[in-house]
C-alpha cells in the first residue's frame, strides 16, 4: 500500500517513465537507450499535462462565466475527473485497484486473452470508480472487488478491439488505449457511423481539418481556427476584449502545441514498443502485443481538439434543454477531448461526424450521470471528500459512460448474478477476439 500511495502521489509523469525504464531493461534494451526513451516519455507527458492544464485553467472559468450569464441552475454539479479519481482511490476498496488490475492484466496476457500490456497504471482509477459505486450501492466488499475485475476485463477487451482502428488512424504502431473514459466512445461511435453512412446528403459531408483548410484558406488553418473558437467561447462568456483575445490565443496555442508533445512522447515509446513486440514474436510466434497507454496520445489531433471546443457551449445547451437531466456540466468540459478521442478514429477524423457523435454521447452521458449521482455522492462521503457545499455531485465522463450504466446498474439491481452475466459475456468476447477472430493487419497512414 505504501508503494502504491507513492506511485499515486508521484503521478504519471514520474512513475510511468520509471516503469517503462525498468520494462526497457527487462526487454534487454541498452540502459542508455532505455533511459533516454523513458526520459522522452516523461518530457512528453509533462508537456501534455502543461497544455491540458493551460486549456483547463482557461476553459474552466469561461464555462463558469457562461453558466452564470445564461442563468443555468441544475441541482447536480459535475465535479470533474480529478475529483472522481480522488474519490475512487480514497475508498478502502479503490486503493486495491492497481494491484488487482496489474495482476489480472498479467494473467490475461499469459493465457492469451488480451494483447494489451497496460502500463497506464494511474488510470486504474476507472475500475476503482465502478467498484466503489457498487460497494456504495450494495455494501458488499466482495462484489465491489469482483466489479473491478469485470470492468478491467471489459476495458482490456475494448482496447484490443479498437487497437487496429486506433493505430491506423493515429499512426500509433503497437499502441492501444485501455482507457475508461475513451474506450466506451469507440463502441458508441460504431452504430452512429453506420447510421450516418445511410442518410442521403449527410453521408457525403466530410469535414477533415485538411479539407476545411483547403476550402477556407487562412481561416481553415488550425491556429486560426483555434483563435476563432476561443474568441467565440470568450464572447459567450461575456469577457472583455482583452480576456477574449487571451482565450483565443490560448486555444490556438493548444491546437498547435498538443501534437508536438504527442510526437515527443511517441519518440520515447517507439523503441520500447518495438522491443516488446520483438520479444513476444520470439517466444509467442504469431501473437501481437499492444502497449496500453493513456488516450492523451490521441487528444492532440486537430480534429479532436476542434470538435471538443465546439462541443463546450453545445454541452451547456444540451444540459438545459434535455428533459429529465439534473447534471450541470462543469468540471469535465475540458475533458471532452478524451470522451471523443476514440470516436474520432471511427469517424476517420471527420469533424462533422465527431460533433454529431459528441452531441449524442454528451446527451446520453448526462442521463447516466444524473442516475449515478446519489451513489457517487455516497461514495464521496465515505472517502471524506470535501463537497464544498454541494448536496449532490456527479461526473460527466466516467459517471456518464455506458459501461458505468451496464456494470453498476446490474451490480445494483441483480447483485452477484448481474455481475456474473457481465463477466461471462466479456469473457466470451475476449475468447472470440483473441482465439477465433483473425488479426487485422494495420497499415500505417
Amino acid at each position: 500500500m505504501g508503494v502504491i500511495k507513492w506511485l499515486l502521489d508521484a503521478g504519471p509523469t514520474v512513475f510511468l517513465p520509471l516503469l517503462l525504464f525498468i520494462f526497457g531493461i527487462v526487454l534487454r534494451i541498452k540502459p542508455g537507450k532505455a533511459f533516454k526513451s523513458a526520459l522522452m516519455i516523461g518530457i512528453g507527458f509533462t508537456g501534455l499535462n502543461l497544455i491540458l492544464g493551460l486549456l483547463t485553467d482557461n476553459l474552466g472559468p469561461a464555462a463558469q462565466a457562461m453558466v452564470k450569464n445564461f442563468g443555468l441552475s441544475l441541482d447536480v454539479i459535475d465535479v470533474g475527473w480529478p475529483a472522481a479519481s480522488a474519490i475512487s482511490y480514497g475508498t478502502t476498496l479503490g486503493s486495491l485497484a492497481i494491484p488487482i488490475g496489474v495482476a489480472l492484466n498479467v494473467v490475461l496476457l499469459v493465457i492469451g486473452l488480451t494483447k494489451t500490456l497496460d502500463v497506464d497504471l494511474w488510470n486504474y482509477w476507472h475500475i476503482a470508480f465502478s467498484g466503489s459505486l457498487v460497494f456504495a450501492a450494495t455494501n458488499n466488499f466482495g462484489l465491489g472487488l469482483f466489479t473491478m475485475i469485470v470492468h478491467a476485463m471489459l476495458i482490456y477487451f475494448l482496447a484490443d478491439l479498437s487497437a487496429p482502428t486506433i493505430q491506423k488512424h493515429y499512426g500509433l504502431e503497437g499502441i492501444s488505449f485501455p482507457h475508461g473514459i475513451s474506450a466506451p466512445g469507440f463502441v458508441l461511435a460504431l452504430p452512429i457511423n453506420w447510421l450516418l453512412d445511410r442518410i442521403p446528403g449527410i453521408r457525403n459531408i466530410h469535414w477533415t481539418p485538411e479539407i476545411i483548410q483547403k476550402k477556407l484558406g487562412i481561416f481553415g488553418d488550425s491556429a486560426v481556427m483555434g483563435l476563432i473558437i476561443g474568441i467565440v467561447i470568450g464572447g459567450l462568456a461575456q469577457y472583455d476584449l482583452t480576456k477574449i483575445l487571451n482565450l483565443g490565443i490560448t486555444t490556438a496555442a493548444v491546437l498547435i502545441l498538443m501534437p508536438r508533445m504527442v510526437a515527443i512522447l511517441m519518440e520515447g515509446l517507439s523503441p520500447i514498443s518495438e522491443a516488446a513486440n520483438a520479444l513476444v514474436q520470439k517466444h509467442f510466434p504469431g501473437r501481437n502485443l499492444y502497449i496500453g497507454m493513456d488516450s492523451a496520445l490521441a487528444v492532440g489531433q486537430e480534429a479532436v481538439l476542434s470538435a471538443s471546443l465546439i462541443l463546450v457551449p453545445f454541452s451547456l445547451l444540451i444540459a438545459v434543454i434535455l428533459p429529465g437531466n439534473h447534471v450541470l456540466p462543469f468540471g469535465d468540459l475540458a475533458t471532452i477531448p478524451f470522451m471523443i478521442a476514440m470516436m474520432a478514429a471511427v469517424f476517420g477524423g471527420n469533424v462533422f461526424r465527431i460533433v454529431i457523435g459528441g452531441v449524442i454521447d454528451i446527451a446520453v452521458s448526462l442521463y447516466i450521470a444524473s442516475w449515478i449521482a446519489p451513489l457517487l455522492t455516497s461514495a464521496a462521503k465515505s472517502a471524506n471528500f470535501a463537497m464544498d457545499g454541494a448536496t449532490s455531485i456527479s461526473v460527466l465522463i466516467d459517471g456518464g459512460a455506458w459501461t458505468t450504466l451496464l456494470i453498476v446498474g446490474l451490480g445494483k439491481l441483480m447483485s452477484w448474478s448481474g455481475m456474473a452475466i457481465v463477466f461471462v459475456t466479456v469473457l466470451g468476447l475476449m475468447i472470440w477476439l483473441n482465439k477465433f477472430k483473425k488479426t487485422e493487419k494495420v497499415e500505417q497512414q
